[in-house]
């Protein structure tokens, strides 16, 4: 069976760094950090007081009156604005097109934190005196699949319809998964993506339980330092990102501008621990691997990897290793960078957003920097040979960009995308 080619037609970012994808690239090439105070909630008691929070969302920006936004937690908002925006851009004629050959599938590592966690607590206060009156919207404002369901009844796509779930690699599996239903002929566009919203009391305390936060709360705009040897952790982000896949005749004939083609995807386990990488990056190095053979190409064809990147002490080291041993003296030709220096980690949502931003560094030759590192904070087990485009961005030629994430539990996932050519 010849598998079908499948390309990208459509973007839709809602993100810390901007809430469309021209102001969140322009952002990221200027090196701007999303960081700042955490203002969902009262964080003075916490050991990490800041995030990367998105800024002025409106739902109704995105056709969500007030009326459905309260059907739908914060993620679900995003989810649904970020993937307007995509179908938007991809100019699809929504009235002649072929609904039950368009699906949905989004990533999701978290989904209603914020839903769950309010009516918990309305239920330790209220629940012992008053009886379970509790929202009936809870359960479907709170489960994880509900934002792919809101985005298929809004445009009443019939094709398929679920979420992924591997914590931070949840949008990347997401992205593969729709790569997979397209090439195979089970659909002609795939609306996909990721989105999270988890900057919560929940969210950042069980975060900071884990020790897994940068606590500088002095400089939170300098707080995420991928492969500096200061790195004390992620810091939070949220938002989503959203990619229109299409087939590649499909949009061909209906005179669709295209962004960049999408070749391949990869997954792998580390099989080692619930939280922590492999320390000589094995799981990295077979799911890079496995993308590359599934794109059938090899090392020397990636221009520009988007690593994982979360400014922990253990994780930047394995992946460093593990793009070594994958790409050996090509290595020292690549651009490397941590979008999640600007960003934060958006969790379930990492994937996505990152994919946009190897499209774009595709389509536009430009290779957003990793920010925040001096000279002087050097880890002496990174080989900064390597370029990790430090502090400014940088143009080159960019034939082919692959996008790593990684999760707890293991579950790694990688994507491919190359500049489109008929």
């Amino acid at each position: 069976m010849e598998l079908k080619r499948v390309v990208v037609t459509g973007l839709g970012a809602i993100t810390p760094v901007g809430n469309t994808v021209a102001e969140a690239w322009e952002n990221l090439c200027n090196g701007v950090s999303g960081a700042g105070p955490i203002t969902h909630f009262d964080a003075s008691q916490f050991k990490t007081q800041f995030a990367c929070e998105v800024k002025n969302f409106n739902a109704a920006d995105y056709g969500i009156d007030r009326k459905e936004s309260r059907k739908m937690d914060l993620y679900c908002q995003y989810a649904v604005a970020a993937a307007t925006k995509a179908i938007e851009d991809s100019a699809m004629d929504l009235e002649t097109i072929n609904k039950n050959r368009i699906g949905v599938v989004f990533g999701v590592g978290i989904g209603g934190m914020h839903t769950f966690e309010e009516e918990a607590g309305n239920w330790a206060i209220n629940g012992a005196t008053m009886g379970p009156k509790i929202n009936p919207f809870f359960i479907p404002k709170m489960i994880a699949d509900i934002c792919a369901g809101h985005i298929s009844i809004k445009y009443g796509f019939h094709g398929p319809n679920y979420i992924t779930s591997s914590a931070c690699a949840s949008s990347s599996n997401a992205l593969a998964d729709a790569f997979n239903l397209i090439r195979l002929g089970k659909a002609n566009v795939i609306v996909s993506g990721g989105a999270e919203a988890a900057i919560f009391p929940l969210g950042v305390g069980g975060f900071n339980a884990m020790h897994a936060l940068s606590t500088r709360n002095d400089d939170p705009q300098g707080a995420s330092r991928p492969f500096s040897a200061s790195r004390d952790g992620f810091i939070m982000g949220e938002g989503a990102g959203c990619l229109v896949l299409e087939e590649y005749e499909h949009a061909k004939a209906r005179g669709a501008k295209i962004y960049a083609e999408m070749v391949g995807a990869g997954m792998s386990a580390d099989a080692h621990h619930l939280t922590a990488s492999h320390p000589e990056g094995l799981g990295a190095k077979l799911v890079m691997e496995s993308a590359l053979e599934d794109a059938g190409m090899v090392p020397a064809d990636i221009d520009y990897i988007n690593v994982h990147g979360t400014s922990t002490p253990v994780g930047d080291v394995s992946e460093a290793k593990a793009i070594k041993e994958v790409f050996g003296e090509h290595a020292y030709k690549l651009n490397i960078s941590s979008t999640k220096s600007m960003t934060g980690h958006l969790l379930g949502a990492a994937g996505a957003v990152e994919a946009l931003f190897c499209v774009l560094a595709v389509k536009n030759d430009i290779v957003p920097p990793t920010i925040n590192h001096a000279e002087d904070d050097q880890d002496e087990n990174i080989d900064y040979n390597m370029n990790y485009t430090f502090n400014v961005a940088q143009k080159r030629t960019v034939r082919a960009a692959l996008s790593n994430t990684f999760g707890f539990g293991g579950h790694n996932a990688c994507v491919i995308f190359k500049k489109y050519a008929e």
